[in-house]
């Protein structure tokens, strides 16, 4: 089992940054890869970023490519995402998830955490 923390989410006005932590504890020696999605009111949960849990690999939804990076934090067990030139449209309920294989869907995503809001304001 793994268990995931997220933090730092909050409010901001467009044009800001926000930094989400996510804290792994547990079995996360088995853990494969390391994700952010969004969820935002009448849409599906979508892919943000994703890293490798060893670090390296790393992947970004196209409407975030060069606002957001993920980082890794091994002393920590953490795994950051770092958002600058936030957008409205980036408003969301952010959530991390790790996966213990190579994911090839979102189905593949074994542990979750429980979300933390992001809103920006125009």
């Amino acid at each position: 089992q793994v268990q995931l923390v997220e933090s730092g989410g909050g409010l901001v006005q467009a044009g800001g940054s926000l930094r989400l932590s996510c804290t792994a504890s547990g079995h996360t020696g088995s853990t494969y890869t390391m994700a952010w999605f969004h969820h935002a009111p009448g849409k599906e949960r979508e892919f943000v970023a994703s890293i490798r849990w060893a670090g390296g690999n790393i992947y970004y939804a196209d409407s975030v490519k060069g606002r957001f990076t993920i980082s890794l934090d091994n002393a920590k067990s953490t795994r950051n995402l770092k958002m600058n030139s936030l957008k409205p449209e980036d408003t969301a309920v952010y959530y991390c998830a790790a996966s213990l294989v190579v994911p090839k869907s979102i189905s593949q995503y074994d542990y979750w955490g429980q979300g933390t809001q992001v809103t920006v304001s125009s």
